[in-house]
């Protein structure tokens, strides 16, 4: 006897259906790691030995007993603050230049773009020589003008602000998100504006500035979950600044010069897989994690300072 099933559970299940590429993914790529990631941190394991339930003791030593966890949280949160609150500045400003030039105004949207394409192991190279304290362009510059350039990434006081403007640099990807919601602000609002007498700032506080926050929400959230996760640039800096040769078989301690540039993601990478504290490395994620969504849940409320009550 054939099993009949009703018209709701008939559209709940090809609804289901629909659905179901993305539950696989979401399961796969981080319900599963997830949780996995919390039952590891109440483990002790090794990554050779079947893992032991410890308790807290994994929790317990990564904020109590660990001594690189607070300069590494202090990193990270220092960058999050200072490189998004600039990138976002940076690129918001760099589309409203490049929206207003008239001529040549293709040569400079590909130019400011083309640093944003460069390998970031490549471009995290190439700025730490320019930035070379002994022989670098830049402080040889600084110096026929009479001014005495700093140590920059063999600094612990330059090196963070040396990743920021590295950053700075490959600013390309903001400058076109920008540019595409300044492009889409109806043209009406700005004669309106005309007719009411606004200047250039009331135009931009009035009319752009309303039109534009929900990229700029956009823009702020992407770049926290982004500089949380920030690893590539300030381990090559560090490694390639203190000289180190980087081969087959050597083992990186990040964080050069006083683990200034030492970030919680290189802490777990090296919790994890040099040190293979697995327990203490699923803790660091998982602090990670929380810290993100709350920051991303503190924006996202209505009033925030970046959405308004209406959007």
């Amino acid at each position: 006897m054939a099993l009949t099933l009703s018209r709701p559970a008939r559209r709940r299940l090809r609804t289901l259906g629909f659905l179901s590429p993305w539950l696989i993914g979401f399961s796969a790529f981080f319900a599963y790691p997830l949780l996995a990631t919390v039952y590891f941190s109440f483990m002790h394991y090794n990554q050779i030995k079947a893992p032991t339930f410890v308790g807290l003791r994994n929790w317990k030593y990564v904020f109590q007993d660990m001594p690189l966890f607070g300069p590494a949280l202090w990193n990270t949160l220092w960058l999050v603050v200072i490189m998004v609150a600039l990138r976002v500045v940076f690129g918001l400003s760099l589309g409203l230049l490049v929206t207003k030039i008239k001529t040549g105004v293709g040569f400079f949207r590909t130019a400011f773009y083309l640093p944003y394409l460069a390998p970031p192991v490549a471009a995290t190279v190439a700025f730490v020589f320019l930035l070379n304290p002994g022989t670098g362009p830049v402080n040889e510059v600084l110096s026929k003008i009479g001014i005495d350039g700093p140590n920059w990434f063999n600094d612990a006081a330059w090196a963070k602000p040396s990743l920021v403007m590295l950053s700075l640099w490959g600013i390309g990807d903001l400058m076109v998100i920008f540019m595409a919601a300044l492009l889409d602000v109806p043209r009406e609002q700005y004669e309106a504006a005309d007719l009411d007498g606004a200047g250039a700032w009331g135009k931009f506080r009035y009319v752009t500035w309303p039109s534009i926050t929900p990229i700029v929400m956009f823009a702020v959230v992407t770049g926290v979950v982004q500089t949380m996760q920030y690893y590539t640039q300030a381990l090559v800096a560090g490694k390639i600044a203190s000289g180190v040769s980087i081969g087959p078989g050597s083992v990186i301690q990040p964080g050069y010069p006083d683990h200034s540039t030492l970030t919680v993601p290189q802490l777990v990478y090296s919790m994890g897989f040099q040190n293979f504290n697995t327990g203490a490395a699923c803790v660091l994620s998982l602090v990670l994690f929380a810290i993100a969504m709350a920051v991303t849940m503190l924006l996202m409320r209505k009033r925030s300072g970046l959405l308004s009550a209406e959007d």
